[in-house]
């Protein structure tokens, strides 16, 4: 094993653990003691927003200054904090409680947009003969841990508190530091406004989309089966779960298929269409076990998008990477924010429903994108 990879998929692990927190606490945050709003809960993940700019602006000269290991860390600890704080959390009310969310939810949009630009990077080169199945493979074991944690968490909630698996998460950060990192493989890589080119647009404005559909599915999951279909909140935790997982399966299942069988591109062009499918249908499902099976639609239909897009966009800048690397990872915490955050405002307007219904014509660009992005011979990973 190439050195570096345990912390490289370790830290894959911890990031899509810690990153589903805020959503799986969505019936519990909504509960008493803490009765938030729909709009201000939906205002939690507002910050991520401004935590993933930052990283995106900075990723590439962090990596300048401090290498590939300064930049994992760096995210590293700023993972660790926030989930100190979402601890802290548990043991306020009222104001207090919206403020260290809003805090941790800030500082984990900065680690995730640092950890996940050193990670991914990492992956492409220390697999650089299969950097797109490298790539794929991290963010199922990404996906493959936001799909337990809300079943971790809620196991928690029953038998201690739920702030017990944030404070797990926190001490396996902190032991992350120790292990071997991956050396620095590109040298002569540049960052900072040297790295930027007109040519990283598409695959940005791609991802940035396609996170705005993965966060209308993951974020609004447990509420939209708990609080809109009124069904048990341990059904809402479990279809939030399966939209994890399905998203694991299609990342694992096409991350080790060989591109002879089942070609990239045409895997690419074929997810926005599962999408649309997905939020055409959820809105007229009432029943439990037709939600449940929508959402794990839903996953598999969103599994390949980001990663096919990150490992096209690092194969298209090599001299970037890192920068590529975080501009994507940006872009996905942008759409993140905005489909957990501008659907609460948004359902005073129009129900959960009627905006899944219209955000099938996110389609459209979404599959212009995808051709366009993965079209070039160059680009092929």
């Amino acid at each position: 094993m190439k050195r570096g990879t345990t912390a490289v998929y370790g830290a894959g692990f911890l990031q899509g653990a810690a990153f589903v927190l805020i959503p799986a606490l969505g019936t519990t945050l909504r509960s008493a003691p803490y009765d938030m709003s729909n709009a201000t809960y939906g205002l939690l993940y507002f910050p991520e927003i401004i935590g993933a700019i930052l990283a995106a602006l900075t990723a590439g000269s962090v990596h300048g200054r401090l290498g590939s290991a300064g930049l994992f860390r760096l995210g590293v600890l700023c993972n660790a904090i926030a989930m100190g704080l979402l601890v802290t959390a548990y043991f306020t009310h009222g104001f207090t409680i919206i403020v260290l969310l809003l805090a941790e939810t800030f500082l984990l949009g900065i680690g995730f947009g640092l950890t996940n630009a050193a990670i991914n990077r990492a992956a492409s080169l220390l697999f650089a003969g299969a950097a797109a199945a490298a790539v794929t493979l991290l963010n199922a074991v990404i996906g493959g841990a936001t799909a337990i944690s809300p079943i971790i968490l809620a196991g928690f909630q029953t038998v201690l508190t739920w702030d017990a698996w944030p404070a797990v998460l926190l001490t396996l950060w902190l032991g992350l530091m120790l292990l071997p990192q991956a050396g620095d493989s590109e040298s002569k890589e540049q960052g900072g406004l040297r790295a930027w080119r007109r040519s990283m647009l598409p695959f940005a404005v791609g991802v940035m989309i396609y996170a705005i559909c993965e966060g209308s599915f993951g974020s609004w999951a447990n509420v939209l089966v708990s609080v809109d279909r009124q069904l048990p909140a341990a059904t809402g935790a479990l279809a939030l779960s399966l939209f994890w997982g399905g998203m694991t399966i299609a990342r694992f299942g096409l991350g080790a298929i060989p591109d002879h069988l089942i070609h990239r591109r045409i895997a690419y062009l074929l997810a926005p269409l599962g999408m649309a499918a997905c939020f055409l249908i959820i809105p007229h499902l009432q029943a439990a076990a037709g939600l449940l099976i929508a959402f794990t639609a839903a996953g598999v239909a969103c599994g390949i998008y980001y990663p096919y897009s990150m490992a096209y966009g690092i194969a298209a800048h090599p001299q970037e990477g890192t920068q590529m690397a975080g501009l994507l990872v940006g872009a996905l915490m942008v759409g993140e924010g905005i489909g957990s955050f501008g659907l609460g405002p948004l359902q005073q307007l129009i129900s959960l429903g009627h905006i899944y219904t219209l955000s099938a014509l996110w389609t459209l660009p979404l599959l212009w994108l995808a051709w366009w992005n993965s079209g070039v011979p160059k680009k092929a990973a």
